[in-house]
């Protein structure tokens, strides 16, 4: 019997002075929204200063997660913290949610007591928004395709520069025709537009979070992989899974014939072969003769 782990540690790209930059822009920008939303009697300035303020709730959790799934591991945390950038994506689909179900329930309230909005000063706060919040979403755009917590950052980011146009657009609408219905209008359609785009962010990271195999990787195709290298005649106990947002695990028991020469050889082109295809860096291996695993207690559990 062999075991064999396999880990090269990849330092992330650090993301530390985006999410500085980001906190701080949000962070003085909910402060003028708010103000000015409340001097224009906007519903949806307020709206968007309050969903601001999530957003810079969601980047300081991510950016703690962050940086925590940079320690290392220990007697106590073997696999360090790496689980809290998964847990910081699911919190951040949460307030997301949260947050656009409280503006449509303003919203709904607003159809039934509509008030002046002072519309030139909701187009111009909010056009900064547009700007502050697009900024911030470029800053994190390159690792949303390949990091779910970085991506749920983005996509606060992104909602973020999304409701600001919104708001733009209300208030461009109302100075126009004087539609005092057209503010709650658009606060519920980005509220739906931003629910529809969080509820894949919501699913992934739950899914990551129950051990789940992540996205763009496919079981039996990890087993056959296993399974065409010479030598190996069986492969059970054999598990995927997130260690972090970034970096996916592998576990499995190799059943390999009781002639075959040499099992590093093998153990080597199964390491090489799952990198290569699978993008798994965390392997853990075990090689067992055919009369071992048919005694093994967990051949039959998985």
């Amino acid at each position: 019997m062999m075991s064999h782990d396999h880990d090269h540690h990849h330092a992330p790209t650090n993301y530390g002075k985006a999410f500085a930059i980001g906190i701080s822009l949000n962070l003085a920008f909910v402060l003028i929204e708010a103000f000015y939303g409340w001097q224009a009697g906007s519903l949806a300035l307020l709206a968007d200063a309050a969903h601001n303020l999530s957003d810079v709730g969601g980047l300081l959790l991510a950016w703690a997660a962050f940086a925590a799934a940079r320690l290392k591991s220990n007697a106590r945390h073997t696999y360090g913290w790496r689980r809290g950038s998964i847990l910081a994506s699911f919190t951040n689909a949460i307030i997301l949610l949260v947050a656009m179900g409280s503006l449509a329930w303003e919203a709904v309230h607003r159809f039934q007591t509509p008030a002046s909005v002072d519309a030139a000063t909701v187009m111009v706060v909010a056009g900064v928004g547009v700007v502050i919040n697009s900024v911030t979403a470029w800053l994190f755009l390159a690792g949303s395709k390949g990091d779910l917590n970085i991506r749920g950052a983005f996509l606060h980011m992104a909602a973020d520069a999304l409701v600001s146009v919104g708001v733009v657009v209300a208030g461009a609408l109302y100075l126009w025709q004087g539609w005092a219905w057209i503010d709650p209008v658009v606060s519920l359609l980005i509220a739906l537009v931003v629910v529809l785009g969080t509820l894949s962010l919501f699913r992934r990271s739950l899914h990551l979070l129950f051990d789940g195999v992540p996205d763009g990787i496919e079981l039996s195709q990890v087993r056959q992989c296993l399974l065409d290298i010479d030598g190996v005649i069986d492969v059970h106990d054999l598990h995927v899974w997130a260690m972090s947002t970034a970096e996916n695990a592998l576990t499995a028991h190799l059943v390999v014939a009781t002639d075959t020469a040499d099992r590093d050889v093998i153990l080597q082109l199964a390491l090489d072969e799952l990198h290569k295809r699978f993008e798994l860096r965390h392997v853990s291996l075990q090689i067992e003769s055919q009369t071992f695993s048919n005694h093994c207690p967990l051949n039959k559990t998985c």
